[in-house]
């Protein structure tokens, strides 16, 4: 079976082309700029053949067009006829409280999906243009919607409800939602399968460690707790997102004349690391450069960064009554050894240890970097979203066609 894989953005539409045989990525690539006039799609295949040019794209219809027509290219496509592509994955940002797993697509999900656009402006809308398109390019064949939310749903509602008027729940749907969830079952099944446990019967803290951050407590293979909420911006401190924050200070904010866009910029745009650490970069790298160079703002960012992990870390082992394995995952929690030990270090009272040279040499890569001794493993596991949206087209398809 061969599954395409589509996470379409505001302006943009990334692809992956997977033989499910042999989980084998044949080609992969993104169109950015859709809809301006610099349109561009970067194009690689598995045998490292790489191409870049600049097609007429208005919207993501033209985009996929694009992605499609590269695709079958005599000389750089990995297929001969789009009739190959036997079924398509989504990823779909919010699902609200609808979705506990992929969903085929029909005009039920597509109306779910619509329903949540207030609650991912930015994203839903996106997604769905990217369904629309497949259904006109690719008309018969079965789109599957698999959500960043769906992973979560299974937080009881005490983890997942605001110490608000309830009412506030029942007719707005205000309440914790968590995202990632898709990197986060993701490397928890990874790590299982590592470690030669079944994630189901393991207790796990899943660390999801990029420009976007977020956490999770994974009890017997149900999230029990995660850091974001109803939005992506509650929890740890991120790239460019404030994370938990005292309410009152956007009440304060409104004091100071600043208006509902103003604010959601400085909060989901202007804060994190870029707001501290004050080098005009918001990339983990630079500003542990600028703190190994002696600046006072770029080290106090990186502490908080590493300090507000450490709280949800000790948070969730709680909450799970102990763990097997702390996960690390992520551009920053995959590459970056400093910021992996500035963590765990403050560990030790859990008796959670590491190794310093297994974490140095785990880059990238796959790894216990904890020691022997140490009473939870820790763990790098590279994330691979788009892998598991299509294991998830895959067994959507086989679990839906007739019994035999």
């Amino acid at each position: 079976m061969k599954v395409l894989v589509l996470n379409a953005g505001s302006s943009s539409m990334k692809f992956t082309l997977f033989a499910m045989t042999n989980e084998k990525v044949l080609a992969k690539g993104l169109v950015e700029r859709v809809g301006t006039e610099t349109p561009h799609l970067i194009y690689s295949r598995h045998d490292d053949l790489k191409q870049e040019f600049d097609p007429p794209v208005k919207n993501h219809t033209d985009a996929l067009r694009s992605i499609c027509d590269i695709l079958v290219d005599r000389e750089a496509g990995v297929i001969k006829d789009l009739s190959e592509v036997q079924a398509i994955g989504h990823r779909v940002v919010h699902g609200g409280e609808r979705f506990t797993k992929p969903a085929l697509v029909n005009a039920n999900v597509k109306d779910a999906i619509r329903d949540c656009f207030a609650l991912a402006p930015l994203h839903n809308p996106a997604n769905l243009d990217g369904i629309k398109a497949c259904e006109t390019i690719f008309p018969g064949v079965p789109n599957i919607a698999v959500f960043d939310t769906a992973f979560h749903q299974s937080m009881p509602p005490e983890a997942y409800l605001y110490a608000v008027p309830y009412d506030l729940y029942t007719k707005y749907s205000i309440r914790r939602y968590g995202f990632h969830g898709t990197s986060h079952h993701f490397v928890a099944i990874a790590t299982g399968k590592y470690l030669n446990k079944p994630f189901e019967q393991m207790q796990l803290i899943t660390c999801h460690l990029g420009n976007g951050c977020s956490m999770a407590a994974i009890s017997n293979g149900s999230v029990i707790d995660t850091s974001m909420g109803m939005t992506p911006l509650e929890g740890l401190v991120m790239g460019t997102r404030c994370g938990d924050i005292d309410p009152a200070v956007v009440l304060r904010l409104i004091e100071l004349g600043q208006g509902r866009n103003q604010i959601d910029t400085i909060l989901n745009k202007k804060s994190g690391l870029l707001g501290v650490a004050g080098i005009g970069s918001s990339d983990m790298r630079d500003i542990i450069a600028a703190e190994k160079n002696g600046d006072q703002q770029a080290l106090r960012a990186r502490r908080m960064f590493t300090r507000r992990v450490v709280k949800y870390i000790g948070s969730y082992y709680a909450l799970l009554g102990g763990a097997d394995a702390i996960i690390f995952t992520g551009g920053i929690g995959e590459w970056s050894s400093y910021v992996r030990w500035k963590i765990i270090s403050r560990l030790a009272c859990l008796g959670i240890t590491i190794d310093k040279k297994k974490n140095d040499d785990t880059q990238g890569k796959a790894g216990i970097i904890s020691t022997p001794e140490s009473k939870t493993a820790v763990v790098v596991m590279p994330t691979n979203e788009e892998l598991m949206i299509a294991r998830s087209v895959a067994a959507s398809i086989s679990h839906s066609a007739p019994v035999k």
